[in-house]
């Protein structure tokens, strides 16, 4: 089963949509298998990250922002403003795609676990995320 979930972001950060993921899980009648994601996009990022204390996800999101920060004099790509480059090498660096096992129809995600969009941009609009459940 592939799908695709359109996603709406208005802003930079972390934002979860575990629920919409486990939606697509039951709805493939899968007991066992992968769900693997992957998004469309160069200037975002999937991630599973705790989900249970809010400070763990705006943490992350501080140390990215001062490890790759924006109008740094060596960017050459600003074409799209400040937060374009940062924006690629932030996506460079986490990941933008994960896999997630099946079991007996859930997905195995640990107790404190969440499935995130993080979107490196000061973006209003849709992000795009292929669903594969095999």
């Amino acid at each position: 089963m592939v799908t695709t979930l359109s996603i709406d972001v208005r802003q930079q950060g972390l934002l979860a949509f575990t629920a919409q993921v486990q939606q697509q899980v039951a709805a493939s009648n899968l007991t066992e298998g992968l769900c693997t994601l992957f998004i469309q996009h160069t200037s975002a990022s999937l991630l599973v990250q705790e989900n249970y204390d809010p400070s763990a996800q705006h943490d992350l999101e501080n140390w990215l922002n001062r490890l790759v920060p924006e109008n740094d004099p060596l960017y050459t790509h600003t074409l799209e403003g400040p937060d374009d480059m940062p924006a690629h090498i932030k996506s460079a660096l986490t990941a933008t795609s994960l896999s997630i096992p099946i079991i007996e129809g859930q997905l195995a995600l640990g107790t404190w676990q969440g499935i995130y969009l993080w979107e490196h941009r000061h973006y209003r609009g849709q992000r795009n995320v292929i669903i594969h459940i095999a």
